[in-house]
């Protein structure tokens, strides 16, 4: 009963949607009718200054690291923790605040990934960076991220639950990212380099 509760709380703690929460109450800016039309911070950098992206992306990574730290701490053990790190995710895709709308789970991801293993989230980053930097494309460097979670969390960890965590994250967010795919296959995605509205 415990952990249906945390699973339920991380679910409500992930569907806070810090990009509509930074865009339209600091400069009136709705980030779904900006760039991609996503709420995440990839798109909150293209389309807010670059402080303030860093707010969303901070407030989302931390929606996935507190409960799932939380977790660990309190003993939830490693299949409880990532039952609490996939529901703060899923919040996240799906908020309760957007009629069950939401982003791409990236950034709450990684916060959660940071709490299983700062190490493997240290060489998932690095994937990331790499991968921006050589193409600009943040959606091809969020795919590799997430392709990379499995098998970091198992060299960094040696525990099948949080291999199995990364898996699962990998899928999900090549499922929300299927149109990102598509755009970049036709060479229509957007660069996390052109902005796209407040400076």
């Amino acid at each position: 009963m415990i952990l249906l509760l945390g699973v339920a709380a991380a679910f409500v703690v992930g569907s806070i949607p810090f990009g509509i929460v930074v865009g339209r109450g600091l400069f009136g800016i709705d980030l779904r009718a900006q760039g991609s039309g996503n709420i995440g911070a990839a798109n909150a950098f293209r389309s807010l200054p670059k402080w303030a992206a860093a707010l969303v992306l901070t407030g989302d990574a931390l929606k996935g690291y507190l409960p799932t730290a939380l977790a660990l701490h309190l003993g939830a053990g490693p299949w409880g923790s990532v039952a609490v790190a996939l529901a703060a995710i899923l919040g996240h895709n799906y908020s309760l605040f957007l009629r069950g709308h939401g982003g791409k789970g990236v950034a709450t991801g990684l916060g959660a990934l940071i709490a299983l293993s700062w190490l493997a989230a240290l060489g998932c980053i690095a994937v990331w960076v790499v991968a921006v930097l050589t193409t600009g494309y943040a959606s091809l460097g969020s795919l590799l991220l997430n392709l990379a979670q499995p098998l970091a969390l198992w060299l960094a960890t040696r525990e099948p639950a949080f291999a199995a965590f990364g898996g699962v994250v990998f899928l999900l967010g090549l499922w929300r990212h299927r149109e990102n795919v598509g755009r970049l296959l036709s060479g229509r995605e957007n660069s996390l380099f052109k902005r796209g509205a407040v400076r």
